[in-house]
This record gives C-alpha cells, structure tokens and sequence, in this order.
C-alpha cells in the first residue's frame, strides 16, 4: 500500500484530481486526509519529505498557548485546547499528557499564574488534561531536582501535550492512502496549470528521484507550503506581494541529567517576552525556543549564535546544573510561517499566529500560519472554504474522531517502540525473521537496525536523513551518533531499495552535510 511504485502508477491512471495539495508538512497533510475522509480524489505533493520543513522542527508540544491566553487571545487558545483533546485521543502513541511545572520567585507570580492557569482549565472544558494547582517549594525541589532554590516560592504545575511532530506527520501519510489518497514525497510542483480564463487546474511536478515531468489536473490546488507559499504565490502571479515573514525558533537537545524527573518547566518571562521550555522527549531534554525575524528561509535553516547564547543564558538562570555548549546533542532551527504584519512591524508577538486562508483571483487556495496543535481544524476550514467556493460537493468533515495510523488505544511506554503504536508488531515481526535487525544502531541510542528497514518499507523513506531526522529521530536527539551511523544506515537503505553503492556514497555524502549543522561547534 505504501510502496512507491505503486504511488507514482496512480498519477498515470487518474486523469483529474478533484484536490491537489502542494507541501507535505502539517498542514497539507492535514488537508489530504480531510479530503480524502470526505472521499475526493486527493494527490499530495511534497518536494523533498513528510515535515522535512517547519513540521519536524517544533518545540513537541500539543498545547493551547499559555502566552496567547497573556495576551488576551481567547478564542485562539480555547480552538488550540480542543484540537489538544482531539489529538490526544486520535493519535494516543504520540501525543501524551504532559506536566509542567512554573517555578515562582515572587509570591506575586505564585498567584498570578495560579489564576491564569484556572482560566487556561476552564477554557480546555471537557477535554482537560488535569487541574492546575499551586505547590510549595518542597515540593517543587523535590519535583524539579536540577531547578536553582535561592529565593524560590513554589511553583504551579499545569497540563499540556508533548508529542513527536515528524512521526505524527508520518502516521498522518499513511492514514491519508488508508482512506484513497495519493500522497507522494521527493515530488516538486515546478509550475500550475491554468485554463482559458486564468484559473488554476492543475500543476507541473517532477520526481526528484527519476527527473520525470507529470502533467497533472484538479478541481482546486491548495498551497500549504508553509514558508515557501509565497514561492507558489508567484508561481501564480509574478507579482504577488510576500503574504508570510518568517519567524525562526531554536531548539537546544541535552541529555535526561538535566530535567532528570518526569515533569517539564516552563519559564514564563524571558528578555525576549516569550516563554521558554524545558521538556522531556524521547529521553533527553528540548531546550526552547527563540522568535527571531528573518527575510530569508531555506530547508535547513541555521540558528545564530544569539539564539544559542539566550537559550543558554535563560536556561542558566534556572538551572543548578550549568548547561554549556559542549553539552548540547543536537541543535535544530525551524521557521514559523507567520502572516507577514500589515505595517512592517518587527515585533513577532504582533504578527498572528492563527491561520489565514487566502483565494487568489486565479482560485489557487493557500493557507498559512496556524501550528500543528490546529492542523485538523486549519484542514476543515480549508475543505470547508472550497466547498463554499463550488469547488467540491458539499461533504461532511470525519477528521473529530478519526484514529490516525498506529493509534491503538493502550501505550505501554517501558519501551521506545511505543511511539509506532499498532506497527510495533510488525518491527517485532521484522526481527523474528532477521534477528540481525534487533541489533542497536549506536552504542549510545536505543533505537535498532529494523526501524530503519521499516522506515523504508512501510513509511516511505527514500534516503538516510528521511530515516534519521524524521522516522528515527537520531539528528535530532545526538547528531555525532547519527553522523557516525550513517554508513550503516545507508546500506540498509540502499538494500531495501535496491540502489547501487554510489548511491549509498551520495546519500552519506548529503546526509553529512545537513547533520554537521546540527552540532553545535
């Protein structure tokens, strides 16, 4: 089912598409599958892979925004804490409940998020996590071992979610050709079509992998590019206004010895007025974020050394265990699509983080902003928009209660297998046949020899980084490691597909050159 062959073929015998959605991260995904839950004949096209973009970059949280909720944007947080619920609920293996503790110098603070937090529970409703509750310092020492004790009051502790964004993206492709879509990756839209009277009907796209040109036609194409929806825009019209700034967030990964409980910290006043988290995942610790302006963006956005420096430095204020350079795993940098301000403001806090759908004259839908929290209401406001346009018929939206890929309701997470859900079975069949497969990768990392010959068989990896920074998430949790392992990664790769030793040595070659950047020097 999701073989590439098999993919690719579909494009030969469907002469129209009622959909085609450009960009495979979050969003697109998120619209495919609504899409194709509402049964229209659905293409997605990614150009490079699932989340290689902003997707596989964010800070795993699945939270309503406890910042937003300070600047009075209600609506925004109650809409984010319901998608929360629904997530938790669809995709349990991924998504899980989360706590996280502020801790408080002041007595004033220690009751100023108190009340807040009160306010972020009552607007979760029935689809709380868990009560917020004020604790004392004892408590919060004994919670929070790492955390410097001079002055400190207590703390709150409230409830969020903490998922693994790329693997989500993953499960979502292939719940998206469990219910008829065709979603294809390594794919790129070079131009769209246009009929007699200007309006969009289709696109030009390339196979990376084989360099063949399809010409393909649809009843609405939808950008969801992220950052690079103004690339399409001007695919459309040459001179269309930039519609996105991006916002680029760092991320620093350290080992468990610096938040070795179970809770996670969130320090709310930082110089740069965001928050700063402090999270469990995978079993290290992701240290983040920034919200740095840029005019650019590319694939593999780089953080600055500013960034580096203020994480560092916010963190260090917080910790007893003084967290260096020489201690980060891996850093990676990711770009917000934010709706560029109306009045050149420079101020990220001012540009709006919910999502923005826009029709153009030609009728090309794009949508932007929004975070992976809303993805599946960003989805049905999309599907909802085309159908008011006459664009499709008038179907229901199923994605409330739809189970993603792998969501089997029970989580038994003693082991790391847990983030594949129902498919850990099919890993443990791997190994059955080839126990050589249940050998480890690394010495220092959990993960094992038939995850990557899964990644490749049955969740559409096509090279060493589809493997290692988005289905096993070695880039992103020890990046020397995953360096290291590439040789071998490569040939289990290159076996799976069939490929010749001097595509293995590229793939090596172009997996190196991406993964240096995530060591921090």
């Amino acid at each position: 089912m999701f073989k590439r062959e098999t993919l690719v073929n579909q494009l030969n015998t469907t002469k129209k598409w009622d959909v085609i959605i450009i960009g495979g991260g979050a969003t697109g995904l998120g619209v495919a599958l609504d899409c194709a839950t509402r049964g229209y004949k659905t293409l997605l096209l990614e150009q490079v892979d699932f989340a290689k973009g902003t997707s596989s970059r964010s800070t795993k949280l699945v939270h309503g925004g406890v910042r937003y909720l300070a600047q009075g944007n209600i609506d925004l947080v109650r809409e984010a804490l319901y998608e929360r619920g629904l997530m938790l609920k669809n995709a349990s293996h991924l998504v899980r409940n989360q706590s996280f503790i502020i801790p408080n110098y002041k007595w004033w603070d220690n009751f100023f998020y108190t009340v807040g937090l009160k306010v972020y529970d009552f607007l979760a409703g029935k689809l709380s996590f868990g009560k917020s509750i004020r604790i004392k310092k004892a408590e919060t020492i004994s919670r929070l071992a790492t955390l410097k004790t001079h002055q400190l009051k207590g703390g709150v502790v409230y409830h969020d979610g903490q998922f693994d964004d790329s693997r989500l993206a993953v499960n979502i492709a292939q719940s998206c050709i469990e219910h008829g879509a065709t979603v294809l990756n390594h794919f790129k839209v070079k131009h769209l079509q246009k009929n007699d009277k200007g309006i969009v009907d289709g696109v030009v796209s390339i196979d990376t992998e084989t360099n063949r040109e399809y010409t393909l036609s649809a009843k609405v194409v939808v950008n969801a590019t992220g950052v690079f929806s103004d690339e399409v825009l001007q695919m459309d019209d040459i001179a269309a206004e930039n519609s996105i700034r991006p916002s680029q967030g760092i991320h620093l990964v350290f080992d468990k010895s610096f938040l070795p409980g179970n809770d996670a910290i969130m320090i709310p006043k930082t110089d740069d007025g965001r928050v700063l988290f402090l999270v469990p995942w995978h079993n290290r610790v992701v240290v983040g974020t920034t919200d740095t302006l840029l005019d650019s963006h590319s694939l593999e956005p780089k953080a600055l050394d500013k960034e580096v420096d203020f994480v560092l430095e916010t963190a260090n204020r917080y910790l007893n265990k003084n967290a260096s350079k020489a201690d980060v795993l891996s850093i990676f940098a990711g770009l917000r699509p934010l709706a560029a301000p109306k009045d050149k403001s420079e101020k990220t806090k001012e540009i709006s983080r919910s999502h923005k759908i826009i029709v153009s004259d030609s009728e090309l839908v794009t949508i932007t902003g929004g975070k992976w929290t809303t993805y599946r209401r960003m989805a049905q406001d999309v599907v909802n928009k085309i159908i008011a346009l006459e664009k499709l018929p008038n179907e229901e939206c199923l994605t409330h209660n739809l189970l993603i890929h792998g969501a089997n309701g029970t989580v038994d997470r003693a082991n790391h297998l847990y983030i594949y859900g129902s498919d850990q079975k099919g890993i443990a069949e791997l190994i059955e046949e080839n126990p050589v497969l249940s050998e480890r990768l690394h010495p220092r990392l959990e993960f094992t020899k038939a995850e990557v010959v899964w990644a490749v068989r049955h969740e559409m990896a096509r090279s060493i980084d589809d493997v290692l920074a988005r289905r096993v998430r070695i880039l992103f949790l020890d990046a020397k490691a995953a360096i290291e392992i590439a040789p071998m990664v490569g040939e289990l790769v290159r076996a799976e597909l069939n490929e010749t030793e001097e595509w293995r040595a590229q793939k090596i070659s172009e997996f190196i050159q991406i993964a240096d950047q995530y060591i921090l020097k």
